[in-house]
C-alpha cells in the first residue's frame, strides 16, 4: 500500500473528501515525524512502537576502494511491531 491507497481508503471509509483524507493522514506522519525528531517514542497499541535509536561514531570502509572512513554518530528511527499485530499477520497465513 502506498500513501495514495490509504488516503483513498480513508475517505472511503470515514466519508470524508481525499482532500480531508490527505490531510489526516500527513498530520498523523508529520506528529510521528516530530515526535521522533525530539527523541520521543510514539506507541501504537496492538499495532507497534517508533522508537529512536542513537549509534556511535565508528570505522568503516568504503566498499568501492576498500579505504578506512570515520561513519559520524547519528540517530535513526526504530520500528518495533507489537504483539497483536504481529499475531494477527502470522494468522492471516495459516
Amino acid at each position: 500500500m502506498v500513501k495514495s491507497e490509504l488516503v483513498e481508503g480513508l475517505a472511503e471509509r470515514a466519508d470524508i473528501t481525499l482532500a480531508k483524507a490527505e490531510e489526516v493522514v500527513d498530520l498523523f506522519f508529520n506528529s510521528v515525524a516530530e515526535t521522533l525528531c525530539r527523541g520521543d517514542r510514539v506507541e501504537i497499541r496492538g499495532f507497534g512502537a517508533f522508537t529512536v535509536r542513537e549509534y556511535k561514531t565508528y570505522e568503516g570502509r568504503n566498499p568501492k576502494t576498500g579505504e578506512k572512513i570515520v561513519v559520524p554518530p547519528k540517530r535513526l528511527p526504530f520500528w518495533k511491531t507489537g504483539q497483536e499485530l504481529k499475531q494477527r499477520v502470522d494468522s492471516a497465513f495459516s
